[in-house]
């Protein structure tokens, strides 16, 4: 693949990355600003300290500040998904743009975010202690290059026994042992969960349904989108001779 396609592939990237941030964010304020401003809530009935003025109000919080920031990282996961697409098609197996891109995006939902929330999930903002924000985002972000960095093993690991047990038998071994690694990661890492007691398990749970749910749109609308869009690039259709519209 030459640089010109690649760079071609890198601004549809983008710009799928972008319109699924649009998405993400029609998704994440109907249905994630509930939880958020119940925390928020939870916080102010139990903090001790009254008064002071806030830099930038909730309703730019929650639109304008909400939208920059689901766009912006919409624009940069589509960028590094685009390339991490052109390093995959034709390493992978025999598949299409479009499926290529969709196996992208499931990878980069599964490794970039699901599974290193399943050892830390995420917390509403205003709840937990400030004192272990560091620490907490330390560790997440280790979660997610042990994640990504298994993930890479198991699909070299897949590729490298396919030709003696077979695509399928190869890439469930590779399966199996991402898991049982990964699993093994979980159980030696710290924990990261601090949630405040008292804090409605209710809320705490529609916040993190609704997060997985926000990066589930933005990883499922980029996939869609740029499967689409790269198709368009390496796979154009056959400009139609003059000859072929006229009608006997």
């Amino acid at each position: 693949m030459n640089s010109v396609t690649v760079r071609t592939l890198l601004v549809r990237g983008m710009l799928a990355g972008l319109g699924a941030g649009v998405l993400a964010f029609v998704f994440a304020y109907l249905v994630g600003e509930g939880p958020v401003n119940a925390a928020i809530a939870f916080e102010e009935a139990n903090s001790h300290e009254h008064g002071g003025e806030e830099l930038v109000s909730r309703s730019l919080q929650s639109t304008a500040g909400l939208a920059t920031g689901l766009l912006v990282f919409g624009v940069a996961i589509g960028g590094i998904a685009a390339l991490a697409f052109c390093f995959a098609l034709g390493r992978i197996g025999r598949f299409g743009a479009r499926a290529t891109a969709a196996l992208t995006a499931l990878a980069g939902f599964l490794l970039l975010y699901l599974v290193p929330i399943l050892k830390y999930p995420p917390n509403p903002p205003a709840v937990g202690s400030p004192d272990t924000v560091g620490k907490r985002t330390i560790l997440f972000v280790l979660m997610i290059a042990l994640s990504v960095l298994l993930g890479i093993a198991a699909v070299l690991l897949g590729r490298k026994f396919a030709p003696v047990w077979g695509n399928w038998n190869a890439s469930t071994a590779a399966g199996v042992a991402f898991v049982a690694v990964v699993a093994m990661a979980m159980a030696v890492l710290p924990s990261g969960d601090n949630a405040p007691k008292g804090f409605p398990a209710t809320d705490l749970w529609e916040f993190r349904t609704a997060s997985i749910g926000i990066q589930a749109v933005l990883w499922a609308a980029f996939g869609l989108t740029f499967g689409f869009l790269a198709e368009r690039v390496l796979e154009p259709r056959p400009a139609r001779s003059p000859a072929s519209t006229v009608t006997a």
